[in-house]
């Protein structure tokens, strides 16, 4: 949350705004910077899947389809938190926001039981609701549908963010 927030209130986002790097490019290499992280704190817990096998025989599909909907699922919601970083420059304000995004695509899978009398809103709903992506994932199911979905919704928010940073130039 604070990774565009915190340069706007430290005052070094003019030193970046003014170097030889595009707008898109700073975006992107903040989210690059912060999947790597969420991706090498994955890594590490891929220590207890080894462990469970040396002993055990668990079912690989459901742990190895967890892992990747983790990803993707991580992936969009830094940019979901970056697109919040980037219109303020409190990171508390930041981390509300982006909260109270992530709050209201959750909240889609609660809208699924009120739109059951709608069969075109119900499968709106049901395909933008994050909750029923991830229990495919966490099944051992890799669905195209939700990796395009959460692909798009990473890139969508990336393009949004990086408009948003643009948009300071000319304030």
């Amino acid at each position: 949350m604070r990774l565009i927030a915190e340069e706007q209130k430290m005052g070094t986002l003019e030193l970046l705004m003014t170097s030889p790097v595009r707008e898109s490019e700073m975006v992107l290499g903040k989210f690059l910077g912060s999947l790597s992280i969420l991706l090498a704190m994955l890594v590490l817990t891929l220590f207890y899947p080894f462990l469970l096998g040396a002993f055990a025989q668990p079912d690989m599909g459901p742990i190895l389809s967890g892992y990747v909907g983790l990803a993707l699922f991580g992936a969009a919601f830094l940019a979901v938190g970056l697109l919040a970083s980037s219109v303020t420059s409190n990171q508390i304000l930041s981390a509300v926001l982006g909260l109270g995004l992530l709050l209201l695509l959750w909240l889609f899978s609660a809208a699924s039981g009120y739109a059951a009398n709608i069969p075109w809103a119900k499968a709106i709903v049901d395909y933008v609701a994050l909750t029923t992506i991830y229990v495919d994932f966490l099944r051992g199911v890799i669905d195209t549908r939700a990796v395009i979905y959460l692909v798009s919704l990473t890139v969508t928010v990336l393009f949004i963010t990086t408009r948003a940073v643009e948009a300071r130039r000319w304030r």
